[in-house]
């Protein structure tokens, strides 16, 4: 792939909303029909990571509630949850949710998808510059009074994994 260089003050007096949502449409865009040929939904794999990051911590309620704020496609968590639990891939013990080993391997599988996504989405792009466009995108969305802390650092109530 070949893509043209430009100068800095034509770059900057680019729009910033325009190449935004068209980054976040491709990285989503990609991202789910990488999980779609696991038969996968984004919610299906947030509740997977959720549920492995923290086995027998999640009732589907607290779960739902934890990723409800990121979901844009008003998900129905008690069908994604029943969906896994058909297939196997989750169990529940005193309304507790835990992976079972064919829940990790699909996990697995999804996360390797995913990451294909991910280095074809940082082709030429080093960690520093990756990292210089996320402190930005974090602050203009502190600037416009978002929340601009990493997931990790926010309150357990506004956090989540995409």
């Amino acid at each position: 792939m070949t893509i043209k260089e430009y100068p800095q003050d034509k770059l900057a007096a680019q729009p910033i909303g325009y190449w935004s949502r068209e980054a976040a449409d491709l990285v989503i865009g990609g991202l789910r029909t990488a999980l779609a040929e696991e038969d996968l939904t984004q919610p299906h794999w947030w509740s997977l990571n959720h549920i492995a990051g923290a086995p027998g911590h999640w009732t589907r309620a607290t779960l739902a509630e934890k990723l409800a704020p990121f979901d844009d496609q008003d998900t129905d968590f008690d069908a994604v949850f029943a969906d896994l639990a058909s297939r196997g891939w989750i169990a529940e013990t005193d309304a507790t949710l835990t992976l079972t080993e064919a829940g990790e391997a699909g996990r697995l599988r999804a996360r390797d998808r995913n990451a294909k996504v991910h280095a074809r989405m940082r082709v030429g792009i080093d960690d520093a510059a990756y990292a210089a466009t996320i402190d930005a995108l974090r602050r203009i969305v502190a600037n416009l009074g978002g929340d601009g802390d990493l997931p990790e650092y926010r309150s357990a109530s506004t956090d989540g994994q995409r």
